[in-house]
């Protein structure tokens, strides 16, 4: 393993230089075909045009020749500004990102004999949650004899309902998983 072998990695290596794929639709000349379905600058037909011609008719109003829908034969293509066309579609792609609406679940866990500090602690932090407008999922974790003594573990969840009523409501309510009690808010 000695030279030979880091000369064949060199050589197995993609260029660095390779020249990157071109996303978007086709634009002026790298459109591929002799003759298009032009619509002008305003929206109207023009009809179908041979490729310089259509591209010309672009350069006239100042404008590129893009084509809108390449599959179609023959290609149709407007005439447009594609920098305007460009920042139209990034906008629209970022409006519909922004529209979408991420709901996230966010778990607190406590233990049944909670202390009131830590409990104030916890109840701010699903409050800041449910806030943000995320679901919160409340786990107890019971351990050892604990689990006797469920009744301690339904008592913190319903003390956290009651806390939690004016701010959120409740989308599971208490239910046993294995050792664990768990109950899920939704913002209101």
């Amino acid at each position: 393993m000695g030279a030979g072998y880091r000369r064949n990695l060199e050589i197995a290596r993609p260029p660095l230089n390779a020249t990157p794929t071109k996303e978007g639709p086709a634009v002026n000349e790298d459109i591929d075909s002799e003759t298009v379905r032009l619509v002008g600058a305003d929206g109207e037909m023009i009809g179908v045009v041979p490729l310089e011609e259509a591209i010309e008719k672009a350069f006239d109003y100042g404008l590129d020749l893009v084509a809108i829908s390449p599959n179609a034969d023959p290609p149709v293509c407007k005439i447009l500004d594609y920098g305007k066309y460009k920042y139209e579609a990034q906008k629209k792609k970022n409006e519909a990102r922004k529209k979408q609406n991420v709901i996230v679940v966010k778990e607190i866990k406590m233990r049944p004999g909670i202390e009131e500090h830590d409990y104030q602690v916890k109840l701010k932090a699903m409050n800041r949650f449910i806030d943000e407008g995320d679901k919160v999922k409340v786990t107890l974790r019971f351990r050892g004899r604990e689990m006797t003594h469920q009744e301690l573990g339904a008592k913190v969840l319903d003390r956290v309902r009651v806390d939690l009523n004016d701010v959120a409501k409740v989308e599971q309510f208490p239910k046993m998983e294995g050792r664990q009690m768990t109950m899920v808010f939704a913002p209101n």
